[in-house]
């Protein structure tokens, strides 16, 4: 039985863009169903059809807000033969998502209770996603039982892991956030666990190497190369008042090919 909720947050995650009217028209539908919701925006800027990339962004935000608050992820929603709408609640919070991987991407082996809302039939068109999921926002509002039965992802996808060499791990570059820092694939256990106590250095090319952790960006000198956790407890490359993007050799404005981008990290003895 799910309580009353009579304002409530909305939040969007997608991979829109911000050039065209997309995201207004996505607002426009939802706010029919939901008038009084804060519609809150955590991106539209995924790399298109990047499930990876949004699977981090949710991971990073949804925990800053409060229980009940809705998050919608319009990120590849046309994707499957029979193309399905899911809902999921986790933490207390509700995930509204196309049936793509990018949950169980998001929450891994972490336990959630998923409901199948509804199967689309091709051709359809967005106007018909962002009904549905109006319709959904509507029913959570309302509070009461869900119509939905529950529904088991037989495939839980994982989001990409560092792979363990002789001399060191070879990590994925999960995302470049907006001041152009490379945000990579291993959390401060894993990088602690295959450590184990050793020295290592990241490779910068005419900068010299990264051989310790900051807690902060000001830990080193403006223009310096460092390696720090971010928030949601992932390793970071930056430069202080710096583009690490572009001294890593990478395009910060393109995003799309960057699962097939590595960033070595050596261990000594």
């Amino acid at each position: 039985m799910l309580t009353q909720l009579s304002h409530s947050i909305v939040t969007l995650l997608s991979d829109l863009g911000t050039r065209d009217v997309s995201v207004t028209i996505a607002k426009a539908a939802l706010m029919g169903y939901a008038p009084d919701a804060a519609v809150v925006d955590i991106s539209h800027q995924v790399a298109c059809f990047d499930l990876q990339q949004a699977a981090y962004l949710l991971l990073c935000a949804h925990p800053h807000f409060p229980q009940r608050t809705i998050h919608i992820a319009m990120v590849d929603i046309f994707a499957g033969d029979i193309p399905r709408m899911l809902l999921a609640e986790k933490d207390g919070c509700f995930f509204i998502a196309p049936d793509n991987g990018v949950l169980p991407l998001t929450f891994g082996t972490e336990q959630c209770i998923t409901w199948l809302c509804y199967e689309f039939k091709k051709p359809f068109v967005f106007s018909q996603w962002l009904n549905q999921a109006g319709a959904v926002i509507r029913m959570l509002q309302a509070g009461g039982a869900l119509p939905f039965k529950e529904y088991a992802v037989n495939e839980v996808p994982r989001m990409l892991q560092p792979k363990v060499m002789a001399d060191g791990i070879e990590c994925n570059i999960l995302c470049i956030d907006r001041y152009e820092n490379v945000v990579l694939d291993i959390t401060r256990p894993q990088f602690d666990e295959l450590k184990k106590n050793r020295p290592f250095k990241v490779k910068i090319m005419r900068m010299g190497d990264i051989t310790s952790v900051s807690n902060n960006y000001n830990d080193v000198p403006q223009g310096a190369p460092l390696c720090r956790f971010n928030n949601a407890g992932f390793m970071e490359i930056a430069l202080n008042h710096g583009s690490a993007a572009s001294l890593l050799g990478l395009n910060a404005g393109n995003t799309s090919n960057l699962g097939y981008r590595t960033i070595r990290i050596f261990f000594q003895g």
